[in-house]
């Protein structure tokens, strides 16, 4: 019964034009995404990239959706109705109708620890279920599924690093370098953008975006903003913006469980794997050469 009351809910949206956009939004060709995995950094870049546009008008969790607004968030007759061109976040996996695309990638580690806790935000599992128990469901892309991504992060990645990777209007981010050197990083997307990006403006997106002061906005704001306006507000969507915080929240094991199957994309991207598992891989790659 309920799955059939949600089916009629789901047709009802979609007679009234208020089912939200996702897939079925229409593309046009001057469109601009930033896209990503979830918990990879997309919030913080439509921050700072939204800083160096609306530099005089900063962004805020007040005003952030009607400026680079999230294409789960509103039906495609009001995201057609933007000036364009249009700056739009997506979590979708390739698409070939995206022609230019800034898409960050974060340590997959990190990723499931910054998952875990979301999910305990939206409450989906309880604030005492296990990370252990969590990291296999985030492997097989339970949550993404029940999301609405429906695909996993080696999925995910795969699909744009494969399609597009190299090509003129792709900028690929790693969260990390972003972390390390954001206005280098912030002047790439600038470029893909056409934005005059003088060292004092990147200075000032860049400041404008920290976690200190995104945090202190989420406190100020979270009970307005559609992500966290129903989510546990105890719990904090800005966490950490750091990384390598896996080394201590994951238990070896857990760590395993993701870089055995994910290994060598992750260092493809430039991940460096724990130890155990890079001697496994390194080994296996010798058995490979030896025809073994």
């Amino acid at each position: 019964m309920p799955r059939m009351f949600r089916a009629l809910g789901e047709a009802w949206r979609i007679l009234l034009g208020k089912k939200p956009a996702g897939r079925a939004l229409t593309v046009f060709p001057d469109d601009i995404f930033i896209v990503s995995y979830p918990r990879s950094g997309n919030t913080w870049a439509r921050f700072l990239i939204g800083n160096l546009v609306y530099q005089d008008d900063p962004i805020t969790f007040a005003n952030v959706e009607s400026r680079i607004p999230e294409i789960y968030l509103f039906p495609d007759r009001v995201l057609r109705a933007l000036d364009r061109p249009r700056i739009l976040k997506s979590h979708e996996s390739f698409d070939p109708r995206y022609q230019r695309i800034i898409y960050i990638v974060r340590d997959p580690r990190d990723v499931a620890v910054s998952y875990y806790h979301y999910a305990i935000k939206r409450k989906s599992i309880s604030q005492d279920y296990p990370i252990e128990k969590f990291v296999p469901r985030f492997i097989a892309a339970e949550f993404d599924i029940q999301w609405g991504w429906a695909a996993s992060w080696i999925d995910h990645v795969r699909s744009w690093t494969a399609m597009r990777e190299g090509q003129r209007n792709f900028v690929l981010l790693r969260y990390e370098d972003m972390l390390a050197r954001t206005e280098l990083e912030l002047a790439r997307v600038a470029s893909l953008l056409d934005l005059e990006a003088t060292p004092e403006r990147l200075r000032t997106a860049v400041e404008l975006s920290s976690a200190d002061h995104m945090r202190a906005l989420e406190k100020r704001q979270s009970h307005h903003w559609a992500l966290t306006r129903s989510t546990r507000q105890d719990k904090p969507f800005v966490r950490a913006a750091s990384a390598g915080g896996w080394k201590s929240e994951l238990s070896p094991r857990s760590v395993a469980e993701i870089e055995s199957p994910w290994g060598a994309a992750m260092q493809n991207l430039g991940y460096k794997l724990s130890t155990e598992q890079a001697a496994l891989s390194s080994q296996q790659d010798e058995t490979v050469r030896s025809g073994g």
